[in-house]
């Protein structure tokens, strides 16, 4: 079988090309960082150069952030090693993610975090925008959510979302009630990305016995049209400690971080 996996432009990898995870990352994955303005490209020449081989959680936490609550402490001395999409830069798959994800999603497409921090205490799960914002249910957008668009001559299982142990948003996120016939995109349409990623980092938090933080990093311009579904989605997580972890750094107070 030929290997069909996309190598990405020197152009789009600042420096790194060569290291082992680039023979693991999945197609879908190197195909978009030979796409102009990738944020898969952006968040690899990000990182990369900042994490050799890892970046101090009190260092990411003294960014001035685009929304967050002040951190700091001896709690949080800790050195985080990256996992982008999943591998390690030595092209290793990180603990218990694989079973996390099998819990989470079940059989269908896998949650695809495109960072995970991990150290010895707590644990970073991070999604990257730079021009478009967190994703939405492609179900409901089709037509096909299993709660709402109930058809007697097409059989679908319940949403397992709002059904499985181990999957149910209602878990960390306050989504109002199960939605039913006639309701215009609910919360868990809105904040599918985010909720599912929520989740598989509690469940993986957990199974590792570290402490989760969920960041969302994006350019300081691009926060304008990314606020107000920031905003509604961090209003709904029911733990208020951790919704003190929740945190919006801009790519330029990382960018600084490197350069100092």
């Amino acid at each position: 079988m030929s290997d069909d996996r996309v190598t990405p432009s020197p152009k789009q990898i600042l420096s790194g090309a060569g290291e082992p995870i680039f023979r693991v990352l999945p197609a879908g994955v190197l195909a978009n960082m030979v796409i102009p303005g990738s944020e898969n490209a952006l968040l690899w020449n990000l990182v990369y150069p900042l994490a050799q081989p890892t970046v101090r959680l009190v260092d990411l936490l003294g960014a001035r952030p685009l929304w967050g609550t002040p951190l700091s402490g001896d709690e949080f001395v800790d050195e985080l090693k990256p996992y982008f999409w999943g591998y390690s830069v030595e092209g290793e798959r990180l603990e218990g993610l694989d079973a996390v994800l099998a819990r989470v999603d079940g059989q269908g497409p896998r949650t695809e975090i495109d960072l995970y921090l991990r150290g010895a205490n707590h644990l970073v799960v991070a999604e990257v925008k730079n021009l478009a914002t967190p994703g939405r249910c492609s179900r409901y957008a089709a037509g096909r959510c299993p709660e709402i668009h109930i058809e007697e001559s097409v059989l679908r299982d319940p949403c397992r979302y709002w059904e499985q142990d181990g999957a149910r948003f209602e878990t960390a996120l306050d989504f109002g009630q199960r939605p039913v016939p006639g309701n215009e995109s609910p919360p868990c349409d809105r904040h599918y990305q985010l909720g599912r990623t929520l989740l598989v980092g509690l469940s993986l938090a957990q199974r590792l016995g570290l402490t989760l933080h969920l960041w969302l990093v994006t350019p300081s311009g691009a926060w304008s049209h990314l606020e107000r579904g920031w905003l509604d989605f961090a209003s709904r997580v029911r733990d208020e400690s951790l919704w003190r972890r929740l945190r919006v750094l801009p790519w330029e107070e990382i960018q600084a971080i490197s350069r100092g």
